[in-house]
């Protein structure tokens, strides 16, 4: 009874390697069709980084940010070693 259960216990991995096996072999070929991104794809990712960018600048330089740097800045550089 007991080498029956190890036997339906060691089916059920191998199948389950089978399988995790089956799933990367398709996420790799699926990696190499896809070659590289496209020119609007180019485009879209170019628009959303500076599109970023700016939000970023903008939330940088407002007033309660920048105060908040340089105090922190300042704590830093006045720190007693």
């Amino acid at each position: 009874m007991a080498g029956t259960a190890a036997m339906t216990a060691a089916a059920a991995v191998g199948k389950f390697k089978g399988r995790v096996g089956a799933w990367w072999r398709s996420r790799r070929e699926a990696a190499r069709r896809d070659t590289g991104m496209s020119t609007a794809e180019y485009a879209v990712g170019t628009i959303a980084a500076a599109a970023f960018a700016a939000v970023l600048y903008k939330v940088v330089t407002s007033g309660t940010v920048s105060g908040a740097l340089n105090s922190m800045i300042g704590k830093a550089l006045d720190a007693s070693f």
